[in-house]
């Protein structure tokens, strides 16, 4: 579904990205984890088409990113940390907005906002205004926003970043569910989160790939059986 080829991002003299590569399979949920400053944020900013990489490609499906950014960005549905939500806005008139500007189809458009309400667990709030909701609930919103026309990938970057444990649990499950249907990668720094969530796990350190396995074989590989302790083996020192 996505290739990720030799992909190098430099702010002036930083490299953010440091000539990584890896594949995302159709119907994984991949976790793209790392310490504060690693590069993931610079990886979803690429593949989502807010940044341009130094060298490198990123190919989704059959388009290249330097050549078919219009094609790629509507295959994918991102969410960054910040929500980006008009906290004003019924939840329901937002998801409308929202619709009308992925050019969601007007004959289509209340049956698609009904079914990312219910898969979302937003029906409750939907005559709310988001400045109302809890976190949990407005994270929600960011994710229908995400999948608003079907995309057939959701990028995902800290999606239970200060969420209470119950709120982490509910949003996992969301994520599981969409994950039946759609690719997913996601980023957390919460190491049990991607245990219980991710397929796979490529984990970056100082822009450049130190893993890229299940958790299953990292474990072998490491001897280790903590998340948290492969997690400290990879990522310090290098």
């Amino acid at each position: 579904m996505i290739a990720i080829q030799d992909l190098t991002k430099y702010y002036g003299d930083l490299c953010a990205v440091d000539h990584v590569s890896f594949d995302i399979h159709k119907g994984e949920i991949l976790g793209l984890l790392g310490p504060n400053g690693a590069g993931k944020t610079t990886i979803y900013r690429i593949l989502t088409g807010y940044l341009r990489p130094t060298s490198g490609d990123i190919r989704v499906k059959d388009f290249h990113i330097n050549e078919n950014l219009a094609e790629i960005k509507k295959l994918i549905g991102y969410l960054p940390e910040a929500a980006p939500i008009y906290p004003e806005m019924l939840v329901y008139e937002y998801l409308d907005f929202v619709a009308d500007v992925r050019g969601v189809a007007s004959n289509r458009k209340v049956a698609h906002i009904r079914d990312l309400a219910d898969l979302c667990s937003l029906n409750q709030v939907m005559h709310m205004t988001i400045n109302e909701l809890s976190k949990g609930y407005r994270q929600r919103v960011g994710i229908a926003h995400a999948l608003m026309g079907d995309p057939e990938i959701l990028v995902l970057d800290e999606p239970t970043s200060g969420l209470d444990p119950n709120q982490i649990v509910e949003t996992r499950e969301i994520i599981r569910r969409i994950g039946k249907e759609k690719t997913i990668i996601f980023s957390t720094h919460i190491l049990s989160e991607a245990e219980a969530t991710c397929d796979r796990m490529v984990i970056v350190n100082q822009g450049r790939k130190v893993a890229d396995d299940t958790l299953d074989n990292l474990r072998k590989e490491l001897k280790e059986q903590s998340i948290e302790a492969i997690f400290h083996i990879l990522t310090q020192g290098n």
